[in-house]
């Protein structure tokens, strides 16, 4: 059995363009796993094998490598920085013990850094910061440790400081061990000296690691009371403090360098094995009941020892067949073993089983807790779903994806494109759990679902190349909502006559606005046997069956309360099939009378301007009818925090790139849903009826 603490199973996130999978591919030239290493503004590098990832220069699928550094076996996942597949980011982080956030030394904290570092918080995942890109213009290494501080409210603890600046960036010192590590121009990461810290930083070498070793020595309280009495603590002390601390996230040890130019990547290397956990040293993952998703108080162990608990936790299609993405979390999976999915209740059987190195593969016949691997060929596995021992069946937390905001329809250019796509759709939506379909009943046109305009972007861009189905595409729509505003009371009764026994049933009920996101609720409180108990079941269905199409324009309803007060019945007529129809004509007759009101999405948008622009960029959002929240100044810009409905944000990077001559960025998430002014509910609910007619 392989030595589970020689084990790092490690992430790397941050904002779009931090540099992430440039450090992944440094990361893989210095252990040996690649010989030359692919950048990405060449469409080259290991980890984005995707056309769409290639000439986009942008990652969108997370990755998976493994390589080994200083005997120790590194399992790395490469995550995208785009908003749209913040899902990537999550999943990853699901699966991981430990992670490297990367933030760029010009443009430090940027918004979607600040996401992925919530989710990341979220996962409780243990991390070391590196701040990369030091050789840029306008890098300043202290400046993005004050940020980092300030926006993210985290504390960095600085483990290496730059020496020389932009240009002149040489090298880095080690602040715990006093040693000057300086690279020569040839870009190879091997051609470093190791030398006495420059006479010019020794005091600030001093400073920082004074603090170092005061912040590290609270997680120990015998060499904190050492240390207060004069004696400093050995090299291996501090470093076990630093591993305490970075393992509860009480701090995160901060490095320095340039992915690009190979400076500083060999520290990093270290700093994972030195202070990020094995998978035994992490919080096990918990147990859950499948039925009400509670926790059972139970974890699975991370020991080979144990029966088999894993999870899939991505699906990815490639040249290969279908990848299931497995992190097993305690005991062994051989090739050939029968395992269950205790989603489905169905069992499988392990066939061919790889590690991946990107795009590469290397085939295995066993793989043991604490791995990542992939099985090939699996057949009823979706995102999130355990896999188990089929003696001892076992559910682990799942994962909670969020709701789609934006739809589009779409309708194959050719005849033969409709089953192709159906196909291709089928193997999309089980690999990228927010991406959704459905089909326009009346239109026949197909919906797609997803979390942003790039995303569809690229889900039809996939669809054209990789499945060859050629698309006429509509314009975005937003998923509104409806929901009620007053409380009505109401009766309706349901009775038909036509030879033999009729149909016959009467309700009384009450409507009202239930609580936010209470979803659709339903009590009943007759007394008397009025409307006797059997059919209560056929009301709250008839009532929850209407609730999909509001009375407005069609659009899902949301928090209602619906009270069964009273009522009457038929000994021979009445039904449940009668309550129900009872049911759907009250919902018709009482949501106009309950004044129905249409919902929108409201994005919470985060904008980044340079300074001399900030005037035009909040006067747009204020005409998008959007509420500012905050402003930040940073160094290089402002950040502007708003909540604006996403109707109005269709093509907004277009006019931000325009106003602030390209410089402007920005990422937005879905926040809630709020009730739509009267001028813009008339124009969709027009718009939809004249969609409508055209059918």
């Amino acid at each position: 059995m392989a030595d589970l603490s020689k084990y790092r199973n490690i992430g790397i996130f941050a904002h779009v363009d931090a540099g992430k999978t440039t450090t992944t591919e440094r990361i893989l030239k210095l252990t040996g796993q690649i010989h030359k290493t692919g950048e990405v503004h060449d469409g080259e590098s290991t980890t984005d094998f995707m056309e769409q990832e290639a000439e986009r220069g942008i990652t969108i699928q997370s990755a998976a490598v493994s390589c080994f550094w200083k005997d120790h076996r590194f399992n790395v996942i490469d995550t995208p920085g785009h908003v749209d597949f913040t899902v990537e980011v999550y999943r990853s982080l699901k699966v991981l013990d430990g992670g490297i956030g990367v933030f760029c030394g010009s443009g430090g904290v940027e918004p979607q850094s600040e996401t992925n570092w919530r989710y990341a918080n979220d996962s409780e995942v243990a991390r070391i910061i590196f701040v990369n890109k030091l050789d840029r213009m306008g890098a300043d290494f202290l400046n993005v440790v004050e940020q980092i501080k300030k926006v993210l409210g985290a504390t960095p603890l600085i483990m290496t400081l730059p020496i020389g600046r932009e240009d002149d960036f040489v090298g880095v010192v080690d602040v715990l061990e006093r040693k000057a590590y300086v690279w020569d121009d040839s870009g190879l990461p091997e051609n470093y000296t190791v030398s006495d810290v420059p006479a010019d930083m020794v005091d600030d070498v001093e400073m920082y690691r004074e603090e170092m070793i005061e912040t590290a020595v609270e997680q120990d309280d015998d060499l904190m009371e050492a240390y207060m009495e004069g004696t400093e603590p050995t090299i291996e002390e501090i470093k076990r403090c630093i591993r305490a601390g970075t393992r509860t996230c009480t701090f995160f040890p901060t490095f320095c360098g340039s992915a690009f130019k190979n400076k500083g990547m060999q520290l990093i290397l270290d700093a994972v094995i030195a202070y990020l956990p094995a998978p035994t040293e992490v919080d096990p993952q918990p147990l859950t009941d499948p039925d009400t998703g509670e926790a059972t108080g139970e974890v699975a162990t991370v020991s080979a020892d144990e029966p088999l608990k894993a999870l899939a936790f991505k699906i990815m299609d490639d040249r290969f067949g279908a990848l299931t993405f497995i992190r097993i979390y305690s005991g062994v999976m051989n090739k050939g073993d029968t395992i269950l999915n205790s989603a489905t209740g169905k069992t499988e059987r392990i066939g061919r089983m790889v590690e991946m190195q990107a795009d590469q593969r290397t085939e295995l016949t066993t793989a043991q807790a604490g791995d990542i691997i992939a099985v090939v060929g699996m057949k009823n596995v979706k995102t999130g779903h355990t896999l188990c021992d089929p003696k001892h069946e076992c559910t682990l937390e799942p994962m909670i994806f969020p709701e789609p905001v934006i739809s589009i329809a779409v309708t194959p250019k050719d005849k033969g494109g409709s089953e192709k796509m159906g196909i291709a759709i089928g193997k999309m939506v089980a690999e990228d759990p927010t991406f959704q379909v459905e089909t326009d009943e009346d239109s026949g046109e197909t919906i797609l679902k997803g979390m942003g305009e790039l995303h569809l972007d690229i889900k039809v861009d996939i669809l054209k190349r990789t499945y060859g189905v050629d698309l006429a595409v509509g314009k975005p729509q937003v998923a509104y909502r409806e929901t009620i505003t007053k409380e009505v009371e109401d009766s309706y009764t349901h009775k038909k006559q036509s030879g033999g026994s009729g149909q016959f049933g009467k309700i009384d009920y009450r409507v009202r606005p239930g609580e936010p996101n209470s979803g659709f609720t339903f009590k009943s409180s007759v007394v008397g046997g009025n409307v006797p108990k059997e059919f209560w079941p056929a009301v709250e269905k008839g009532f929850a069956s209407m609730m999909e199409n509001g009375v407005l324009a069609g659009f899902p309803t949301l928090d209602v309360e619906v009270e069964l007060l009273d009522g009457g019945f038929h000994a021979v007529d009445s039904s449940a099939i009668a309550f129900e129809i009872a049911a759907k004509g009250a919902f018709r007759q009482s949501m106009p009378k309950a004044g129905a009101q249409l919902l929108e999405p409201i994005m919470a948008v985060d904008v980044f301007s340079p300074e001399d622009h900030v005037g035009d960029v909040i006067g747009d959002l204020n005409r998008r009818r959007g509420m500012i929240k905050d402003q930040m100044a940073g160094l290089t810009g402002v950040r502007i925090k708003a909540d604006v409905p996403l109707s109005e944000m269709f093509g907004y990077i277009g006019t931000l790139r325009t106003m602030t001559s390209g410089r402007g960025q920005f990422s937005m998430e879905f926040s809630r849903y709020a009730a739509c002014p009267n001028n813009v509910a008339e124009q969709v609910i027009a718009e939809v009826k004249e969609r409508n007619e055209k059918k």
